[in-house]
């Protein structure tokens, strides 16, 4: 049996206790804080308004040499705050906080910067999708109210070791294709893709005023995909001037947003009719809308910035169902054309007829 009298007071055992719990806690946090994890947190961004104003007072999209129309409502564009990267990778507390966020989402960050890039790579990265984004859009718009847009599609970069490689340069305009000549970049791409390693391509191209035929075969590029290692990019000569001055946002996913915004500025009353829209999703030339990461988040911050409705890529519908904020309406589209009939008919407030992700899902089961 123990002799109380040679033990130290309850009060002291505790407060030796607390102090161990203390110190312990004190080490965990520290760990905690200073442990980098290669992960990344995304969370709700702010929406910006395609149709609003810049804070020295001039239009986001301004158009000159066009007459346009004034405009009311809202087209958002909505964005993803990213907490992490490859010049700072996030501790656990902020990794562990990201789990018990219900509207935050950690994912392995090569998944958002790639592998091997620097922040500053990301950056330019971001920035040269979204001016290629820019011009796409206008484009699209343009073209929707039949104005004359010119295109043609040249070699923006050529990868080291491929096929290309010493056979195509820097701004060759590709005019054709195995003799056929494709009518979107799109198109361009998925021919000169749709074939097998080893097969042929014959390119022909525009160098320096002249024609150049370029015979190529098809290497493996990876991802079980054969190609001659070549990037291409629209030029578009425009009818008169389209500016979009998007600030510091970077990347692709502002696209189909800012051709509903262009084709609003050149047409007749307001396309929304006061009604508040956002969206997402990248645009390309043949005007198909493509999915972006982190729409669960963005739906949340289209909510959280007003909008009653949000346009979902088609391709994202998967990851949309389930995770739809209370009281946004959710239209699933897979072209432009898709989405500005979805505007003007939450206009119109005929919207029982509006396709939602439910139901894309539900049609392709």
């Amino acid at each position: 049996m123990l002799d109380e009298s040679s033990q130290p007071p309850r009060s002291e055992r505790i407060a030796r206790h607390v102090l161990v719990v203390a110190v312990l806690f004190l080490i965990v946090s520290l760990l905690g804080s200073f442990i980098k994890v290669p992960y990344a947190v995304e969370s709700p961004g702010p929406v910006t308004d395609t149709l609003g104003d810049l804070d020295d007072g001039t239009q986001l999209v301004r158009v000159e040499g066009a007459k346009t129309y004034p405009t009311d409502g809202h087209l958002y564009f909505t964005t993803v705050r990213i907490l992490g990267g490859p010049d700072r990778h996030i501790s656990v507390w902020e990794w562990v906080s990201g789990h018990l966020d219900s509207d935050s989402r950690v994912v392995p960050e090569e998944s958002v910067f790639g592998e091997d890039r620097s922040a500053e790579e990301v950056e330019e990265l971001n920035s040269a999708l979204m001016e290629g984004s820019q011009h796409t859009s206008i484009a699209v718009a343009l073209r929707s109210l039949d104005k004359k847009v010119g295109q043609e599609n040249v070699v923006a970069r050529v990868a080291k070791g491929m096929p290309a490689d010493g056979a195509l340069q820097l701004e060759d305009v590709v005019l054709s294709v195995d003799g056929e000549r494709p009518g979107s970049l799109e198109e361009l791409v998925d021919a000169i893709g749709d074939r097998e390693v080893g097969d042929e391509v014959t390119l022909v191209v525009r160098r320096d005023g002249s024609k150049k035929s370029v015979t190529l075969q098809a290497a493996d590029i990876g991802n079980d995909r054969a190609g001659i290692g070549v990037v291409l990019e629209p030029k578009y000569d425009y009818p008169f001037e389209v500016r979009i001055d998007a600030g510091h946002v970077g990347g692709p996913s502002a696209g189909m947003m800012f051709a509903l915004a262009v084709r609003d500025r050149l047409t007749p009353g307001a396309m929304t009719k006061g009604e508040s829209v956002a969206g997402t999703g990248t645009i390309s030339d043949s005007g198909k809308v493509g999915p972006i990461g982190g729409i669960a988040q963005k739906m949340v911050g289209a909510h959280e910035g007003g909008a009653d409705w949000f346009l979902a890529p088609d391709a994202n519908c998967s990851d949309v169902v389930g995770h739809v904020p209370d009281e946004l309406g959710v239209v699933a589209v897979e072209t432009y054309d898709e989405a500005v009939t979805a505007v003007e008919s939450i206009a119109k407030g005929e919207t029982s007829d509006l396709p939602t992700c439910e139901d894309r899902q539900a049609a392709k089961d």
